[in-house]
């Protein structure tokens, strides 16, 4: 089919001036009547749910949707989101509505590497391993696009290629430097896998440079590596105003002219944002072949027949999705449960579940404990019903008849909360409701408003990117003297965010800490339940919880020495791969191969719960301590067992040379089987030294 496809667009092309043929170039491709091509916006985006376009369910953020560790629940997530972004195109259609935001080509996954949690859209990421984020952008892809390649649910676009990740503030202008080694070893596998595994349709370049060439006009690249070493037959989007930052800020190119040429020459089909109309003139002065036009085209016509908007066939399934879908019971319920399944419990000194028929009152205290802004994440729709963690806990109370107190306690990241007010104006009353009340939820952390990309945020940091890792504001005043005013009750941390915070002193002084990410519109109601232990949590950090910013290199170094779980050679306050349950599981190797290992989980605990098997391999004389390579999950009622046969990472005894071609690393490899890493602080939280596999 695809080869008609082209043949298809081949046709229509050449029956196109070349205005027209670069009008269909820009993200906003105009009407052209008399060949029967409708208007078509590009823009659109999806990272955890139909974005920016009204009514949708919206799921934990990326980063949250991570921590569950289950591929197979993110193709689900996404098969939903594709769902409903078919109901709603076609309602918009009905309506004549083709502005951005509502077209079936959606801008996401967003696969870079979260290397440094100081980067503000690191939230929108999979997390800081090559191998978890390739499972999980393949099956998000695989979950979005539906499994016939010539007829797409929707259209998935891998982003942003590639090492991309911060600072924010200097996008623009900066040159993404690391050497062969990482390049090919953490900066580009999941982009190979989105290719190979997932047949993505679309890429994104990124703002930046990468060793020297913008990526939007890169040589290595886009040309050598994307559709050359890897095969790449879809289109190529800029990201938003990238081509212009050829001249204007990486100063690489004279002027507009010029950077066109460089973009489409290289492989850009498409631009977010106008300047391609400058193609036209490029031609005329014959610094463009118009041939490349029509290869740009022809990629940009074949996706949109695959998705029966230019002539292609029509799944009848994908058509008829009715209205009602949008955020409905059987969505909010799958919501709900994803909630529950990517957060994660950091520390547990016993308070935890709380019982609540014990309780005559509780306080609920913090800038994140009735925020909605809280629950969303960036890059969000708008769902229909929101549970704050608030609106969460008086569910439950409602039950057991325990009363529910409130205070702000203070602003999320302002000395103030009243611009009339001192300083800590809200203190007074967080401290009288916890001195009033048999236990203490503390919600602290961040917001989308203020980590998230330049121009999407107005904090006092840099430009959305975090310039410490400590809580802002007066959050930390508010946490120790909420502790103090507890006086030997419990006061449990929940915190919500989307990236790592050295919450070093609420480790030490608190009865638990809950990291719940960005959850999602019915997040509060998932937290009350793990709470009061009507739900067991089960998610596990895809990212590492530093200590302090003084064990990191520099933000702006790409080098991966020292960065994320692999290579950093310092202790971590939580690890990745780390998250307590309220139960106890056992595990036991059964067998194994460099292909595959069996193990058996028994659920010797007092309660049903879920767990994750990790397994990861050391191999001699390596940079890396070790590497993911294998995840499964189950779930386990009251000493119940399992056995579980989970697939290792073909390429887990292998690496990537200065070429990017894969040669085997000599053995004897070492595989750590259990439910966290093998470092000595993950066995101290956890309580369990994963298995040791030897002479692999």
């Amino acid at each position: 089919m695809s080869k008609a496809y082209k043949e298809k667009a081949r046709a229509l092309i050449a029956q196109m001036t070349v205005e027209e043929k670069v009008s269909q170039m820009l993200h906003t491709a105009p009407a052209i009547e008399r060949l029967d091509i409708p208007a078509y916006n590009w823009w659109n985006e999806a990272l955890h749910g139909v974005a920016r376009s009204g009514t949708a369910t919206v799921f934990p953020q990326a980063v949250g949707l991570a921590a569950a560790f289950d591929p197979q629940l993110l193709k689900e997530i996404a098969s939903i989101i594709a769902e409903e972004a078919r109901a709603k195109f076609h309602a918009y259609q009905k309506e004549g509505d083709t502005d951005i935001y509502k077209g079936l080509t959606f801008w996401s996954p967003n696969i870079n590497i979260f290397r440094d949690p100081r980067w503000g859209r690191g939230h929108e990421t999979y997390g800081e391993d090559p191998y978890l984020t390739s499972r999980l952008g393949v099956a998000f892809i695989q979950g979005l696009q539906g499994d016939d390649p010539d007829c797409l649910k929707a259209a998935a676009c891998a982003k942003h290629y590639a090492v991309h990740s911060g600072p924010e503030e200097e996008r623009h202008s900066f040159d993404a430097i690391c050497d062969d080694y990482d390049l090919w070893n953490t900066y580009l596998p999941h982009f190979e896998a989105a290719v190979k595994e997932g047949n993505v349709e679309a890429f994104m370049g990124a703002y930046n440079r990468t060793l020297g060439e913008p990526c939007c006009g890169s040589q290595l690249l886009m040309v050598d590596i994307l559709r050359g070493k890897w095969g790449f037959e879809g289109h190529f989007v800029s990201d938003c105003w990238a081509v212009e930052d050829f001249y204007k800020h990486h100063k690489i190119v004279e002027g507009p002219v010029e950077s066109v040429v460089l973009a489409i020459e290289k492989g850009c089909d498409l631009c977010c944002g106008h300047v391609f109309e400058v193609a036209v003139t490029a031609v005329e002065l014959g610094k463009l072949k118009e041939e490349l036009l029509d290869r740009a085209l022809e990629r940009l016509f074949v996706c949109r027949m695959k998705l029966g908007l230019l002539g292609g066939k029509e799944n009848p399934a994908y058509v008829s999705v009715p209205y009602d879908k949008l955020d409905c019971a059987e969505h909010k319920a799958l919501n709900l449960e994803v909630a529950k399944r990517t957060t994660v419990l950091l520390k547990n000194d016993g308070a935890l579940p709380l019982d609540f028929k014990q309780l005559k009152s509780i306080a609920v205290v913090g800038p994140n404990a009735a925020s909605i802004r809280a629950l969303e994440g960036n890059y969000n729709g708008t769902a229909s019903q929101y549970v704050t963690v608030l609106d969460g806990i008086r569910e439950v109370a409602e039950e057991t008849g325990t009363q529910v107190r409130y205070a702000l306690g203070c602003h999320l990241y302002k000395a103030r909360v009243s611009n009339l007010s001192v300083p800590d104006d809200r203190i007074a009353e967080a401290l009288a409701a916890v001195r009033n009340s048999d236990a203490a939820i503390l919600c602290l952390g961040l917001d989308a408003d203020i980590e998230g990309e330049q121009g999407d945020t107005g904090n006092e940091y840099s430009s959305g990117d975090k310039a410490h890792l400590d809580l802002p504001g007066r959050q930390q005043f508010l946490l120790e003297k909420v502790t103090e005013a507890a006086a030997g009750k419990p006061v449990i941390v929940v915190l919500i965010s989307g990236s790592a915070l050295a919450v070093n002193w609420a480790d030490a002084h608190t009865n638990g800490v809950i990291q719940a990410f960005y959850p999602g519109a019915l997040g509060g109601r998932a937290i009350a339940q793990i709470i009061a232990g009507k739900a067991n949590p089960s998610g596990k950090l895809p990212v590492t919880f530093y200590r302090t910013l003084e064990d990191l290199p520099a933000f702006t170094d790409y080098n991966m020495a020292n960065r994320t779980y692999r290579y950093f050679k310092g202790e971590p306050l939580y690890p990745f791969g780390f998250g307590l349950c309220y139960g106890k599981f056992d595990l036991a190797v059964l067998s194994h191969s460099k292909e595959k290992c069996t193990v058996k989980i028994t659920n010797t605990g007092s309660v049903a719960g879920r767990e994750t098997v990790q397994i990861y391999v050391t191999s001699p004389g390596q940079k890396e301590q070790y590497s993911l390579c294998g995840v499964g999950n189950a779930y386990l009622s009251l000493g119940e067992s399992k056995e579980l046969t989970i697939p290792l990472n073909p390429t887990a005894f292998s690496r990537y040379d200065a070429k990017g071609d894969l040669y085997e690393v000599p053995g004897p490899h070492t595989l750590h089987i259990g439910f966290t890493q093998p470092d000595a602080r993950s066995v101290a939280l956890y309580g369990m030294t994963p298995v040791v596999v030897t002479g692999v």
